[in-house]
């Protein structure tokens, strides 16, 4: 890009901190759930890249899966869950089964490099042999080149990003603080390192590149950002970045740290001025933007775990037009107080998650912005192709905790997708805009509505198999 080799695409990279600008703007990306292994789709950064040209963010926000840790790549480091199950037994002898068929493959197929090392190069002898004394070593290596290949399209245009976690990252066997020292290598991460010190205490992020920005540090990917006015006189808003958690030891998803918890009621004091979440994992509170239905209605989606023996459509009554539900909200099965920490404190205005893959709405509870953003990956299941999106936040200076927020669609933003990939059609009857929204509560014929019901079932077998029986 032209420009950026001249300034960053990003005004508040320009000016050295996040604030608003002389147009009394602010504009944050939000993407979710890239989702993929070692080798990011094509696609997925064409999205990235189209989305940051048309948007020119301030800032990047990156809230979580973006690893599939799963992935047959992280073999040697994979881990199910944080502690040990018996399914990493299971899964590491699956694929390793495979792995091993590949290698003899490999072996007898004329012109590549043999297992024995014979044909390959001292450096590369060196590397194979660190590997295999240290397979984490590996696993940091294939991480730092993904990585590398998502944030391309922000180093080039100059934008900074903040990056938290979700319930697949860690599956790669690292560990969240590891995760965040990979990310603060690449210019322009504002992740800042988590220390014994306060962690109400502004603190500089000298590796971002921002020599005026600070940065309130409770612990890996939970961390907030002030966002000044255009004097630096005072904070205008504060961007909270939460690690939600992954899974719970009972089942289902997990939720904040208590330390996490009790650190989000406690930084408004410190930014003085209210604040937006963006975590991975939604609140139980978004089930309070749908309404419960009979099984019958049609698009009616069934709920998830706690809430899975009730059928739910959006609520037009407290959500915006236009959003969309594709999935039960995967929720925790227990409220670990998030939602209710930010109201005690009253320095928050809204909350934002990923997470739910087919889910994209917008609504308020209680006075507080609730938000899901779809997939904005191609390496998992989803809604279409063209639905796949980034969401766009505008914040306004005469009125910064009412920002304007709209998803920038793959179909719209990029075209059609390079991949011939066969990706999940159940959401066909996704809404076009405010007056389409409409129609999802709208009963359709018999036929139009077997035909979704068949297509919902095909699309949650293949998001199914992304992780060994998990919901995603």
């Amino acid at each position: 890009m032209n420009e950026s080799a001249h300034q960053p695409l990003s005004v508040s990279a320009r000016l050295g901190r996040l604030q608003f600008h002389r147009s009394g703007k602010f504009r944050v990306l939000q993407f979710s759930d890239i989702q993929d292994g070692p080798k990011v789709s094509p696609d997925t950064i064409h999205l990235i890249a189209a989305t940051c040209d048309a948007a020119r963010p301030d800032l990047v926000i990156f809230t979580g899966d973006q690893i599939a840790g799963y992935d047959p790549a992280f073999l040697a480091t994979y881990r199910k869950r944080r502690w040990a199950t018996a399914w990493d037994g299971v899964y590491a002898t699956s694929r390793a089964v495979g792995k091993g068929v590949n290698n003899l493959m490999e072996a007898a197929t004329p012109n590549r490099k043999k297992l024995s090392g014979d044909t390959m190069t001292p450096s590369e002898i060196s590397e194979k042999r660190q590997h295999e004394e240290d397979p984490y070593a590996l696993t940091r290596e294939m991480v730092r080149k993904q990585a590398a290949q998502f944030l391309a399209p922000l180093i080039e245009r100059g934008i900074p990003f903040a990056i938290t976690y979700g319930n697949h990252d860690f599956q790669c066997g690292l560990e969240t603080s590891d995760l965040d020292a990979i990310y603060r290598e690449f210019p322009g991460c504002l992740n800042p390192e988590a220390s014994g010190t306060s962690s109400l205490r502004a603190r500089a992020v000298p590796g971002s590149g921002m020599r005026d920005q600070v940065a309130y540090a409770c612990e890996p990917g939970t961390f907030a950002l002030p966002v000044s006015s255009l004097e630096h006189d005072n904070n205008v808003i504060g961007l909270v970045i939460a690690d939600s958690g992954d899974y719970a030891p009972a089942g289902g998803y997990g939720t904040p740290s208590e330390r996490a918890v009790e650190w989000i009621e406690r930084v408004p004091s410190a930014l003085k001025t209210k604040s937006i979440i963006f975590q991975h994992i939604p609140l139980p509170q978004f089930y309070r933007l749908l309404r419960p239905v009979p099984a019958t209605t049609a698009y009616a989606i069934q709920g998830y775990r706690t809430y899975d023996k009730q059928c739910y459509v959006i609520d037009d009554t407290v959500a915006q037009p236009g959003g969309y539900l594709g999935e039960g909200v995967s929720c925790p099965d227990t409220d670990a107080g998030e939602f209710d920490a930010m109201k005690r404190s009253d320095g928050y205005f809204g909350l934002f998650a990923g997470h739910d893959h087919r889910n994209a709405y917008v609504g308020t509870v209680d006075g507080m912005l609730l938000g899901a953003t779809p997939t904005c990956g191609f390496g998992s299941y989803g809604p279409p192709a063209p639905r796949r999106a980034a969401r766009l936040f505008e914040f306004d200076i005469r009125h910064p905790y009412s920002p304007r927020t709209q998803l920038l669609e793959f179909g719209e933003i990029v075209g059609k997708p390079s991949s011939r990939a066969v990706y999940t059609f159940a959401m066909s009857h996704l809404p076009k805009g405010p007056s389409d929204a409409t129609n999802l509560l709208r009963r359709p014929g018999f036929l139009a509505w077997a035909a979704a019901a068949i297509a919902g079932l095909g699309a949650a077998f293949l998001g199914s198999l992304g992780d060994k029986g998990d919901k995603r």
